[in-house]
């Protein structure tokens, strides 16, 4: 194994990419012209070609930029840039990747270089290339690798067939704050999460030593290509048996240059353009309060509310992630307070036990877009102007983030030149607030036109699949760095804008179930768990629930506040439900659903509303109507809500 060692300097910046210079004079390298730059103190450069292909494209050598030149060069004479910044001893670490960050943003928008770029893996290099590419697989078009480091602990840990080298495995340790135990239990290896890379159709090409004694491709390169194309990542193995072998099989010759150069060249032009994700990020009032919390104070509080598009593994974890390694030195606590089938209504009643009552938080990424979809309009207003004001009241510091997430039915409006309304709804909100705002969903609809990516490949449904999940973290990622700017000022409180409905949920919450004054065939059932087969969400399973089944049923309420409502749990029985508020008529409610028959979906119902902020009291009876599909009359009460004004 080839070891370079030098002195860096490492700088963690506010997130900005510090000034780059180039030196005064500028060298050859084989022939060609080599500018030499510095990235956040690190020495780097790039090649020009004498006749730069149209966009740019280009290959990054991850490490040994001098070894192995043949395909390098030949790629030159056919109009590629070669790029190489040096973090070499850093073994692929967060810190190593923030330095790659800042190199592809000065060529990619300073040089104009192509939005994706060729990687060039050889030997330790694998570990930067996967771990970059993985955080980016996006900017990639191929990925090279001669015989590549797959996992660390191959080497240069040794613990498998492989000597590894102590010095180097002491120095990874350090480089990435790790115990032994931790090493060896780290999860983020090139043979580890390609999910999102293989979604992207990454073409890969590994070239290997059948008898390499120091890099086993059984430990490294065998298992990442079995891994990639379990995912359908498209991966080549093409073994190395001609010419000299050296330094226990792990140098090989470049048996065919031209044949590896002709992979790159064919998987990265012609360059194609895709659409920039700052096209659909509104960055508004920036997010001055946070990052002057994570740079300064280093500790940060981090808010998810959302739906199932939140709660599942996906966008949101590698948002944590990307924040950690951004600002290492920070104290990070992360809420996750994503339920499936819950849009601005549920949140606006939940956000208090949720997410308040956990302390402060500094920044919450608010959505409900996507199950906001069937309801009324006018309390999807005044639902998202609760959850935002009620999230300032509890800290005039906060930094809200509304985001807008995809379904068909909106691409189907955006081809009829229609706003959907729960995007008009978001936007209206964002631009009153003055709140950075995502709209993925027009960002999907784009990208497909311009055959970026398919729905039936690329997400599937409303859930997006690996690729979606990829794309949301990149946009939102976005929003985040295009928020950043080159200082702070100290956290100021948020301008509060006249409200734009006085009805609002601005102090909605749960209400205790021991409120209600219960009639015959009411009771509550402290451990609920349907015993008819049928699924749950989390958070409204195991809990106590209000329930009746019977019809003529009935419970009274007493409560203070302008709205009033209920959450429930509607199952295949659900029944339907007469209510009524103060002296007013009795109107019915069904609760059986699309869902129910498979699902007790959890589902909030406002059962008064606009009302005047005194005393009021609530009555509710089971009815004897029911839905036709329903097999029975039963009602279960969660949380009784209320919006005390």
């Amino acid at each position: 194994m080839i070891k370079f060692k030098y002195l860096f300097i490492l700088t963690i910046t506010l997130g900005a990419f510090l000034p780059v210079k180039a030196q005064d004079k500028n060298t050859l390298w084989k022939g060609f012209e080599k500018v030499t730059i510095n990235i956040d103190g690190h020495d780097a450069y790039y090649v020009k070609p004498a006749h730069p292909l149209p966009g740019n494209p280009w290959v990054w050598r991850a490490s040994f930029p001098d070894w192995h030149t043949e395909i390098d060069s030949i790629l030159l004479t056919r109009g590629f840039y070669v790029a190489f910044v040096n973090v070499d001893n850093q073994y692929g670490a967060p810190q190593a990747l923030q330095v790659w960050d800042k190199f592809y943003a000065y060529l990619t928008e300073k040089q104009a270089f192509a939005h994706k770029v060729a990687l060039e893996a050889v030997s330790r290099g694998g570990l930067y290339v996967y771990g970059w590419a993985k955080r980016n697989p996006d900017k990639v078009s191929c990925i090279y690798g001669e015989t590549p480091v797959c996992d660390f602990k191959s080497w240069p840990g040794g613990k498998g067939k492989g000597p590894g080298d102590a010095n180097s495995w002491k120095e990874l340790k350090e480089v990435y704050h790790f115990t032994e135990e931790q090493a060896l239990a780290y999860k983020d290896n090139p043979i580890d999460n390609l999910e999102g890379l293989a979604s992207f159709r990454v073409p890969v090409l590994h070239t290997i030593g059948l008898n390499d004694k120091l890099v086993p491709p059984d430990e490294n390169t065998y298992i990442f290509a079995k891994n990639y194309l379990a995912l359908g990542g498209p991966v080549s193995i093409q073994p190395i048996t001609q010419g000299p072998v050296e330094l226990q099989g792990h140098h090989v010759k470049i048996d065919r240059p031209g044949y590896y150069a002709d992979f790159i060249y064919s998987n990265s032009y012609p360059v194609k353009n895709a659409l920039p994700y700052s096209n659909y990020v509104t960055t508004a009032s920036k997010l001055n309060n946070f990052y002057y919390t994570v740079t300064v104070k280093k500790k940060a509080t981090v808010s998810f509310l959302g739906g199932s598009i939140t709660f599942n593994p996906g966008w949101r974890n590698k948002i944590c992630r990307y924040l950690k390694e951004t600002y290492p030195e920070t104290d990070f606590h992360f809420i996750a307070a994503g339920i499936p089938s819950l849009g601005s209504l549920p949140h606006a009643f939940r956000v208090q036990r949720d997410i308040l009552d956990s302390g402060k938080t500094d920044l919450l990424f608010l959505e409900a877009a996507v199950n906001d979809r069937g309801t009324d309009s006018t309390t999807q207003v005044r639902a998202l102007e609760g959850i935002v004001r009620h999230a300032r009241n509890a800290n005039p510091y906060t930094d809200v983030i509304l985001m807008a997430f995809v379904d068909q039915q909106k691409m189907e409006n955006y081809a009829k030149g229609k706003l959907s309304p729960e995007l008009f709804n978001h936007e209206l909100i964002a631009k009153h607030y003055n709140l950075p705002y995502v709209n993925l969903a027009l960002e999907v609809n784009d990208k497909i036109k311009n055959k970026e990516l398919t729905w039936n490949d690329d997400f599937k449904d409303i859930h997006p699949a690996y690729y979606g999940q990829e794309l949301y973290f990149a946009t939102i990622r976005t929003l985040l760095q295009e928020c950043v700017e080159a200082k702070y000022k100290v956290p100021f409180k948020m301008p509060v804008p006249q409200v734009i409905d006085k009805a609002r949920y601005e102090n909605g919450s749960y209400y205790d179930l021991a409120n209600a004054k219960l009639g015959k065939g009411w009771q509550i059932t402290p451990d609920w768990n349907p015993k008819d087969g049928l699924s749950t969400r989390p958070g409204f399973v195991h809990v106590p629930v209000l329930n009746a089944d019977e019809p003529g049923a009935e419970l009274t309420l007493p409560f203070k506040g302008n709205a009033v409502g209920i959450a429930v749990v509607a199952g295949g029985d659900a029944g339907t439900i007469s209510y009524a508020v103060d002296n007013g008529p009795y109107k019915d409610k069904d609760l059986f659903t699309e869902f129910s028959s498979w699902l007790h979906l959890p589902i909030y119902h406002l059962l008064g509303d606009n009302l005047s902020n005194g005393n009021h009291m609530l009555k509710i009876k089971i009815s004897d109507k029911k839905n036709n599909a329903s097999k029975g009359h039963a009602c279960r009460i969660v949380h009784f809500l209320v919006n005390n004004k």
